[in-house]
């Protein structure tokens, strides 16, 4: 039998590749840090253990959606964005990915054109693809802070049938700050355009609030899980907010395709919502961990990043050094037991000059990583001293040449002495 002609375009996830590497590696006994998935290294919280281990002692462990989990998750749009979500709108699905998919087949049918960010999670053009509908990928650079934005909705010369967009983003980790939220969702009532807003990263921030699409577009699908800031990815738990219109049909296809997530994982999902300090501490690690390798990055001349706002994620370029980061990533991985994932995942035309960093890691570990990072990188070809020309992007994504602004302020300052020494001349006469 052939390959479906409509799903030959389907890519491989590259970032498995690496990490399938990895663990032969440590097999071998290398020792490798593992920093190509966003994957928490902590494991699910303290209390979520303690439920779960109760749970499996109570012994009812059937097909079950659990109605206190879709309550206590109801509650916390109220309490987290002051946005009305009714428990029948909460679909509990095994991780994001599902309840992505769930979202397309609700909302879309085959042939649906839904527009999407370049770079952007790999799964949204290539679940599209499976689905036989059509990713309109929308290129996103320094000058969008690698997001959509409204203007993309505004300008296309078709508007497309959907739109997902994703805040804190991965690969990049840039936030789309709440007024421009609200333009995008204004452009897409304007333009009749479906919005699936995939928030998995959503209270790992550093510089920029978080809101929910809801705040802007209650008709908007919402895609988050507990695998990212509940630290719970192998428990496969994830959920899809629904419009109010779309529930039978999404309820309809869930019943059919997914039937319901671990009953273990539903219960200890339900604790870990009363988590939220020891979670908070691992917030704070990621913080540390983010401005460690940003500032060891850029001591091996590696600086043009996309704004790291949240999620937990670097990705930067290596163009000085690669035009192939797929064979960059293994090499070193082979050499540092450094895994990470290539760009080419994220962005099939630009990607092969980007690598992504997680640095969901304990502080150690990433300390560690930037030891042997800062050890290997001035042995490759290609690589830039800290002291030559750099690349600064800010948290607004603006792009200068440093030994420039210096310039400019020197300048600036000289000026203003200068004035001084005039001002003071006409005071003395």
């Amino acid at each position: 039998m052939n390959i479906s002609s409509d799903t030959k375009g389907i890519d491989p996830f590259r970032a498995i590749e690496v990490s399938q590497l990895a663990h032969e590696l440590r097999a071998q006994g290398a020792s490798v840090i593992h920093m190509e998935f966003g994957q928490p290294s902590e494991g699910a919280p303290a209390g979520a253990i303690e439920a779960a281990r109760g749970a499996m002692d109570g012994g009812d462990m059937g097909y079950w959606e659990s109605m206190p989990l879709r309550q206590r998750i109801a509650k916390h749009y109220q309490d987290e964005y002051d946005v009305d979500v009714q428990p029948q709108q909460v679909l509990l699905t095994c991780g994001a990915s599902p309840a992505l998919v769930l979202a397309l087949l609700s909302a879309f049918d085959v042939g649906s054109r839904v527009m999407t960010a370049r770079p952007g999670y790999v799964a949204y053009r290539n679940s599209l693809r499976a689905l036989h509908m059509n990713p309109v990928e929308i290129a996103c650079g320094e000058e969008d802070r690698f997001q959509i934005n409204a203007r993309h909705i505004r300008d296309a010369a078709d508007a497309p049938d959907g739109l997902i967009v994703a805040s804190p983003a991965n690969p990049t980790g840039t936030i789309i700050p709440p007024a421009e939220l609200a333009d995008i969702a204004a452009a897409c009532r304007e333009r009749n355009v479906q919005i699936i807003s995939d928030e998995i990263y959503h209270r790992l921030s550093y510089e920029i609030e978080t809101q929910s699409m809801l705040t802007h577009d209650p008709e908007s699908f919402i895609v988050n899980s507990f695998s990212k800031y509940y630290g719970m990815p192998g428990w496969r738990l994830g959920w899809l907010i629904c419009p109010q219109k779309f529930v039978a049909a999404a309820r309809a296809r869930a019943g059919n395709l997914l039937l319901t997530p671990p009953a273990l994982s539903q219960h200890a999902a339900l604790a870990a919502f009363d988590c939220t300090d020891e979670l908070d501490k691992r917030v704070e690690v990621y913080r540390r961990n983010r401005t460690l390798l940003i500032e060891t990055l850029a001591q091996l001349g590696i600086t043009d990043i996309a704004p790291s706002d949240g999620a937990f994620y670097v990705y930067a370029s290596i163009a000085h050094l690669t035009d192939d980061s797929l064979a960059f990533c293994k090499k070193l991985l082979a050499e540092t037991g450094i895994a990470t994932a290539p760009g080419l995942d994220f962005d099939p035309e630009h990607g092969r000059r980007f690598i992504r960093f997680s640095y969901a890691v304990t502080t150690e570990m990433a300390a560690e990583a930037c030891d042997r990072l800062t050890k290997w990188m001035p042995q490759q070809a290609g690589y830039r001293a800290p002291g030559d020309k750099k690349i600064f992007m800010d948290e607004w994504g603006r792009s200068a040449d440093i030994l420039a602004m210096q310039d400019l302020r020197d300048g600036f300052l000289a000026g203003v002495s200068e004035a001084r020494d005039c001002l003071a001349g006409m005071s003395a006469r």
